[in-house]
Formats: C-alpha cells, sequence, structure tokens
C-alpha cells in the first residue's frame, strides 16, 4: 500500500482532490472546544485546553483551535463538502468529536449532504475526573454515508470503543489509538483509499497501511507533518521488511 500527505491548509488541498478520488473519509478535527465560555473556547491553545497541568509529556501545540461555535459549523460544513466531493458513491465519512461539539458536527455532516447514520461513543478509561460530578470518560464519533452503504460486503463493526490514549510513544497532545483507527479503517474497502485532512501524526495513516488500504493525509502543522512522515515511512519500511523476509 501507499501514501500521500500534502502540507498545507485542509480545506486549500481538499479543493484539489480529484471527484470521487476516494472511499472513505476518517478524520479527527481541532474540536474548538475546551471551555463552557467563549472567551474560554476562543482564547487558548490546543495545550491549555488539552493538557492538564500536572501532564508528564511536552507534546508540541496544533493550530486552528480558535474558532467560536458559528464559524466553526460554517468552516467543518465546507471542509466536509468538499470531501463528499472528493469521496465514491457508497463511502463513509467518520469524524470524532468531543461532547460539547457532538450535536455542531452532526449538523455539519449533514449540511456537507452525507446522510447522518450515527454517532459511536469512545470510552477512555484513563480520563479526566470531575469533581462533584461524573467523569468525563468519552468522546464521539459521527458517522454518515453518500448516499446509501455497500451492503454487498461481509463487514460487521463495533458500535462503541473502550481504548485509552496511548502513553509509551505517545507524540501527539490528542492522538488516537491506532488499535480504534484500525477497526475504523475497514469501512474503507480493502484497497481502497482513506483520506484524512486533519492527519495529526499521523494514525489514521499508519491504521490504513496495516490494513491494506492507501491513504491520502494532509497536515497543516510543519512539525505534526514532519512525525506523521517519519511514522508512515516506518509502517511501510517495516511492511517491506516483512515481506521480504529476515534474510533481505
Amino acid at each position: 500500500m501507499t501514501y500521500t500527505l500534502h502540507r498545507g491548509d485542509a480545506l486549500t488541498v481538499l479543493k484539489s482532490l480529484p471527484d470521487e478520488s476516494v472511499n472513505a473519509v476518517i478524520t479527527d478535527p481541532p474540536y474548538n472546544s475546551g471551555g463552557r465560555a467563549s472567551a474560554d473556547r476562543t482564547g487558548r491553545t490546543a495545550r491549555a485546553k488539552y493538557v492538564t497541568s500536572n501532564s508528564a509529556h511536552d507534546l508540541a501545540d496544533f493550530p486552528g483551535e480558535n474558532r467560536d461555535q458559528r464559524s466553526y459549523r460554517s468552516w467543518l460544513t465546507e471542509l466536509l463538502t468538499e470531501a463528499y466531493r472528493a469521496s465514491t458513491e457508497h463511502a463513509v465519512a467518520v469524524v470524532f468529536s468531543d461532547w460539547r461539539q457532538e450535536p455542531t458536527t452532526s449538523d455539519a455532516l449533514q449540511m456537507a449532504g452525507w446522510t447522518w447514520s450515527g454517532t459511536i461513543p469512545w470510552i477512555k478509561p484513563a480520563s479526566r475526573p470531575r469533581k462533584g460530578g461524573f467523569k468525563q470518560s468519552a468522546e464521539f464519533i459521527t458517522w454518515g454515508v453518500k448516499g446509501s452503504l455497500d451492503r454487498t460486503r461481509d463487514l460487521y463493526l463495533p458500535g462503541h470503543f473502550i481504548a485509552s490514549q496511548p502513553r509509551k510513544g505517545r507524540v501527539h497532545i490528542t492522538q488516537k489509538p491506532v488499535e480504534v483507527m484500525q477497526q475504523l479503517v475497514q469501512i474503507c474497502p480493502e484497497g481502497g483509499t482513506v483520506l484524512d485532512p486533519f492527519t495529526g501524526s499521523g494514525s489514521t495513516g499508519v491504521a490504513a497501511l496495516r490494513e491494506g488500504r492507501r491513504f491520502v493525509g494532509i497536515e497543516l502543522s510543519s512539525h505534526y507533518a514532519d512525525v506523521a512522515e517519519q511514522r508512515l515511512r516506518a509502517e511501510l519500511t517495516k511492511d517491506d521488511f516483512d515481506l521480504a523476509g529476515p534474510e533481505a
């Protein structure tokens, strides 16, 4: 399998992709969340929102986290509209969000043309407690389809996931577990192409390559584009080694 990693703004690059050139969209956009008031959402960095003060890691910040609610919905709708155009019939879009942005995400998905088909909880055992209330242990995966699902495939995927963010070898503030992403990329037909407009550290791409799918990624941060490139190249090198055998 192969990959292409574009460096730049997601919307700009998406507009350059050919019509009906990808078979699934699986992405984790900046949530633009992390606060109950506008000042909390728009006045703090990603690190300030999503990293606790006693965190053991010192991972790099990332851009795109300071839109208010209305501009976030407009922006996400335009992105998902371009992704819809670039997707084949029966393609599925899978979009991560948190509890604050899940309603906005489902609105944007539908306004972009996708048929909203469900919301999947991702339960994180290692997550933030909340004094006096319920633990914030879930994020959400909103998904929809272009047209209708391909029911000719013998495919049955789970309706929820349980996994903590990676601790060992973690390279991104909001890094997703590869074991979860490997299940999600199976919504793309074997040998098909998975698109991730917000590649981050490349977990979706690594999962796609492991599961026999091609990958097209877009990343605005030069730092995280470098990280993703390293991880994707390492995955291809590992695959080449496995195919050739230890004597090669």
